[in-house]
């Protein structure tokens, strides 16, 4: 019966961020233009040419996957080039990348896609053009691609959610109080945000003790930290009981850690993932209780190229979605041997 509920919650919950989602969008938004690709190799001729095209410029998440792609490049001999949107909610801008990167006679494209939906027309056209396609961190909704290298989202937010009871606990609240935990995500148009949340969502019904509860009002910050800022000042400022509070990828986990610190407000645990400055910076300190759940995104860009290359050489892919893995990071295990190597690795 639990495991019944645990899924109409849950379903209910991503319905509800699909409204919120639909309210945002009524209102037009500008972007500033995703800018041109830029070489991040040396650019030689007679080499293959990979276009990746990522998520949000100027990100430390983002940052590391440009490098896993350049690292590629220089050690498998080919020319990589690179751009994105500055927006995680501005699908039309890799739209275009798309069709640019096919246009300059990209040999395969490496795309983080925005919108799981909206893109899959702009997927399914390049790859009929017999431009190999991997997908890195993000899933699209066609079947017009050859690989995706990413997180297993659902586990992952099981795993969050574990951790979030865990940490809870060891902060002294019981069973019996009433305790709340508040949820901001960046997106609700890719499969990534949806996945976790749903696996989130899940684990916490099926474990979490009756008074302890997940706030409905899903807060969305499309992928700006200042909005998220905001949203993370929201759900404290409106609900009193809120003890815990979850980000669903780099930019909320950022937002939230960066406001409970300018709070001061160590009665809060934070479970996010990546490790932006602001999280580490929690996770680092006696004061606040943290955990992150750590992706190994450098390996989604250099094993996509790799993979690329040996797909444009006629190899066969044995497996449609290959997993990249997951660490958490928290205070009592920050210097062991796995978190120090999955931190370096992503630093490239």
């Amino acid at each position: 019966m639990k495991k019944f509920i645990s899924a109409a919650i849950c379903t209910a919950m991503l319905f509800c961020l699909a409204g919120c989602e639909q309210k945002e969008s009524d209102t037009v938004t500008e972007f500033e233009a995703a800018p041109p690709f830029s070489p991040l190799t040396e650019i030689k001729e007679g080499r293959k040419n990979i276009y990746l095209i990522i998520k949000t410029l100027n990100s430390d998440y983002w940052d590391v996957v440009v490098d896993g792609a350049k690292a590629g490049g220089e050690d498998f001999d080919c020319n990589v080039y690179y751009s994105g949107s500055y927006i995680e909610s501005d699908w039309e801008s890799q739209s275009r990348l798309m069709n640019e990167a096919a246009e300059a006679g990209a040999d395969a494209v490496l795309l983080a896609p925005n919108d799981s939906v909206k893109l899959s027309a702009d997927i399914e056209n390049v790859y009929s053009k017999g431009i190999k396609l991997v997908l890195v961190d993000t899933i699209a909704i066609t079947d017009s691609y050859d690989v995706c290298f990413m997180t297993d989202n659902l586990m992952a937010g099981q795993l969050a959610s574990a951790e979030m009871l865990d940490q809870l606990h060891k902060k002294g609240y019981t069973d019996n109080e009433t305790v709340q935990v508040g949820v901001q995500v960046c997106a609700t148009a890719t499969q990534t945000i949806n996945e976790r949340l749903a696996g989130f969502l899940q684990y916490w019904s099926n474990n979490a003790p009756d008074n302890w509860t997940v706030i409905s009002d899903i807060k969305f910050n499309e992928g700006d930290v200042d909005r998220g800022c905001q949203c993370t000042e929201d759900l404290l400022n409106n609900y009193p009981d809120i003890k815990g509070v979850f980000g669903s990828d780099n930019v909320s986990t950022t937002s939230l850690a960066a406001t409970i610190k300018k709070k001061e407000r160590t009665d809060i645990v934070v479970v996010g993932f990546d490790y932006s400055s602001e999280i580490a910076s929690l996770i680092n300190s006696d004061e606040y209780t943290a955990s992150s759940v750590l992706q190994r995104q450098f390996n989604m860009s250099y094993d996509g190229v790799k993979t690329a290359l040996d797909l444009i050489d006629g190899e066969k892919m044995e497996q449609k979605f290959v997993d990249t893995g997951i660490t958490v990071v928290n205070s009592n295990n920050r210097n062991s041997p796995d978190v120090r190597e999955t931190l370096d690795h992503n630093r490239g």
